[in-house]
């Protein structure tokens, strides 16, 4: 059934972040967020992860709203921010089997070989690279499977290499009917992504005098 939003804001500190913001992710669908630094990539991912709270309208995924099924609505997706959310003191695989066991996940492995990390499997984490860290924590998507994926800039701090494999990763996500949001200014390839573009509050009111108001544009 996908992800749907409708009529979306949300305030920070007190002042407005976002306005208006309506989507549709369908099965097998990728959602590409654009846009300069402050205009509110970072805050729609986090509110779509109920992690900030929607100041109004809906947002449900397979039918199930945010504002009335929190529990169930949060079964069913992943978030990776701009922080790995990695447990420094724990080796590279007992922080998956971290992650699998509090979230009902399974074997580990497959996850260590699609990230490239079974050679350091048992390296601790808080002596990992930046590029290393940042694939365990995208690890974390393959060890308790989501419907949908949310994802913060997940190239930052990646080579090539890693990157192709998260590429492939979120093709195979994609392919078996998941669903994907992604912040980020690189083109990943992925198979006909749609584009939200988001602009910063203070030019998207100085538009209000020109056109009529949108809060994104789709392409």
């Amino acid at each position: 059934m996908g992800l749907l939003v409708e009529g979306l804001s949300c305030n920070r500190a007190g002042r407005p972040v976002l306005e208006g913001i309506a989507l549709e992710v369908p099965d097998g669908g990728c959602l590409a967020l654009r846009g300069p630094n402050g205009a509110g990539k970072s805050t729609l991912l986090r509110v779509l992860a109920g992690l900030l709270p929607a100041a109004s309208g809906t947002i449900a995924l397979d039918g199930i709203r945010l504002d009335r099924d929190r529990d169930g609505y949060g079964e069913r997706l992943a978030y990776a921010g701009h922080l790995d959310a990695i447990k420094p003191q724990l080796a590279v695989a007992e922080n998956l089997a971290f992650w699998a066991a509090l979230h009902g996940g399974g074997d580990i492995a497959a996850a260590l070989e699609a990230f490239d990390l079974a050679a350091i499997a048992e390296r601790p984490a808080h002596v990992c690279s930046a590029g290393q860290k940042r694939r365990l924590g995208l690890a974390r998507l393959l060890v308790a499977p989501r419907r949908l994926w949310l994802l913060d800039e997940p190239t930052v701090s990646l080579d090539a290499d890693a990157v192709a494999r998260l590429l492939a990763v979120l093709r195979e996500h994609l392919a078996g009917g998941g669903m994907a949001v992604i912040a980020t200014h690189a083109d990943l390839g992925l198979p006909e992504p749609r584009v939200l573009r988001l602009a910063p509050l203070a030019a998207r009111a100085a538009a209000r005098h020109t056109e009529p108001f949108l809060a994104g544009d789709w392409a």
